[in-house]
């Protein structure tokens, strides 16, 4: 006997809970008639993950309960089939409350019309981006349902990175375990899921499912790569990552050592592969989602300029993106034939807006009051406030979106200028280290998905040394350490919570720990005023990262 189960790794949006109502039915539709008769749908697939403080709002939790019955309606016809879907629940109808002493994280089973089983997620993460003790109470209890002769236990997500809920299942007569997901890309995430689910199957001596959802929201990305593993942790099929998927996965009964999973296996990407198709996707969703017409972005004839570039094209296509080169009198001729270049390869709307004489209005107004004084950074983030706001104008009368350019080691040290390079809606590269926009500059050059033998990005915009051009001879070596020692010192202060201390006895520089560490805790503020954008590490400056502004603390 043969279970076929497929699991509807699904892009859904939040709070649209008719389209995706819609997703689930039409998908679970197809799925049945390809003789499917069990369908895992991700964690609060019903309203879309996270949900944040909509959760808080009783006309949400109402909205939420209307949809499951659209759904279980529209599939009632089709019998046999079992149906999982994610929502929140807990509402209570007689006073439209939905206090957190009434909210749970479901899982409901719908079968021909009726809920035959429901589950409340037991294990609320409170930790990186997630605020789930904020919206939700745990549950306590195991649910084990049965499709076809093959039992079922049901978790969702952080469930299974604890023994108990698998353990329980298991006692309340599960062969073989399901779990629902909505867990955010970060670099390595996937191995960690599967390294953490197989030791799960080993502890349990259980078959295990692990139903994942694709998609962007605001700053985090799901990337699907749901996966299915065998008792003995061997893995029997994964679904592709970043895409779309109606993943299906036989399990079949009889076999010797018990239930035995099958489905294809999708290839494993490079970290850089992973980091950009997680960029791609996050542009795309955040512009679509929102419903911006297009993406804008000045081009500078830089590396992080260059990459963004290339990320939006292959994200919206080369129609939906515009680019503006704007001079000033400090930027160096090669700039301006590398943007060019790299706007004629990739075939983008480009623009050339000379700010010289915005900056020369500028000094003239404030000429009374500088007299005396020497050049220093204020004109500098003069030329790039020009900029910040020739390109607002530009997204205010066409409606694009504005895309800023700066990286993660510019937000951690402050190089970048409030209102200027900051100047955007959506930050595409800001989790993304210096020393890693490098490395996927030369792997988007090494891979041509559309097959127009061209690199985007010219070479020479990836070897010329980094300069904010502000000033004559920049470079962003005049101001910070090597990226490579910057970097280091930032993952390891930042994203790892080592002291100034640690991080000197490892080898660093005292001199340069002091400064980073030092930028890192002065320009908390800049951050706090900079657009949202893509998360890729397990600590961005993001919902990972809420440091005081106001902070005299030095380790």
């Amino acid at each position: 006997m043969t279970l076929k189960i497929c699991v509807a790794q699904l892009n859904f949006v939040v709070g649209d809970m008719a389209g995706n109502a819609q997703k689930i039915i039409d998908c679970a539709t197809a799925a049945y008639q390809e003789g499917a008769r069990l369908v895992l749908t991700p964690e609060l697939s019903l309203c879309g993950y996270a949900a944040e403080d909509l959760f808080l709002r009783p006309s949400f939790i109402t909205a939420c309960d209307d949809a499951l019955k659209t759904v279980s309606a529209a599939l009632s016809g089709l019998k046999g089939l079992h149906v999982v879907v994610g929502h929140p629940s807990g509402g209570d109808e007689r006073t439209r409350s939905v206090s957190v002493q009434h909210r749970l994280n479901m899982a409901s089973v719908l079968c021909e019309g009726r809920v035959v089983a429901a589950y409340a997620k037991r294990e609320l993460p409170n930790y990186q981006v997630f605020d789930e003790r904020r919206y939700f109470l745990p549950g306590h209890q195991a649910c084990v349902f049965e499709v076809d002769g093959v039992k079922v236990g049901l978790l969702i997500c952080e469930d299974a990175w604890f023994d108990a809920p698998a353990l329980d299942a298991k006692a309340a007569g599960a062969e073989l375990l399901a779990v629902i997901n909505a867990s955010p890309f970060h670099v390595g995430k996937g191995d960690e899921r599967e390294q953490a689910m197989r030791g799960r199957v080993q502890a349990t001596d259980l078959p295990l499912i692990y139903a994942h959802l694709v998609g962007g929201q605001d700053e985090v990305v799901f990337e699907g790569r749901s996966f299915a593993l065998n008792a003995n942790g061997a893995l029997a099929g994964r679904a592709p990552s970043f895409e779309v998927a109606s993943f299906a996965v036989n399990a079949s009964k009889g076999a010797p050592g018990g239930l035995q999973l099958s489905a294809s296996v999708a290839a494993d990407g490079s970290l850089e592969a992973d980091l950009w198709h997680a960029l791609v996707l996050g542009v795309r969703d955040y512009i679509g989602k929102n419903g911006f017409p297009g993406a804008l972005l000045g081009l500078s004839g830089g590396i992080d300029s260059a990459l963004v570039l290339a990320i939006a094209v292959d994200a919206l296509g080369a129609e939906r993106v515009r680019t503006v080169m704007m001079p000033s009198p400090y930027t160096a001729e090669i700039s301006w034939v590398d943007a060019r270049d790299m706007a004629k390869r990739l075939g983008v709307r480009y623009d050339e807006v000379s700010i010289v004489p915005e900056f020369e209005a500028f000094l003239g107004s404030l000429k009374a009051d500088f007299e005396g004084t020497a050049l220093d950074t204020t004109e500098e983030n003069i030329q790039a406030r020009i900029r910040g706001t020739l390109l607002m104008a530009l997204s205010n009368k066409f409606g694009a979106i504005v895309l800023t350019t700066g990286n993660k080691s510019e937000m951690a040290t402050g190089y970048c200028t409030l209102y200027g390079d900051m100047a955007g809606g959506f930050a595409v590269i800001k989790d993304v280290a210096k020393t890693l926009v490098f490395k996927l500059a030369r792997w988007r050059n090494a891979h041509d998905p559309y097959g127009t033998g061209t690199e985007p990005i010219p070479e020479r915009i990836i070897t010329r040394p980094p300069s904010a051009e502000l000033r004559p001879d920049q470079t962003d070596q005049d101001s910070l350490p090597p990226y490579e020692v910057l970097d280091e010192i930032v993952s390891r202060f930042m994203e790892n919570d080592q002291s100034s201390d640690e991080i000197i006895a490892a080898g660093f520089a005292v001199a340069d720990v002091e400064k980073v560490t030092r930028l890192i805790r002065i320009n908390e503020y800049k951050r706090r005023q900079s657009p949202v954008g893509v998360r890729v590490t397990h600590r961005s400056f993001g919902k990972d990262w809420r440091y005081p502004i106001t902070n005299k603390f030095r380790a």
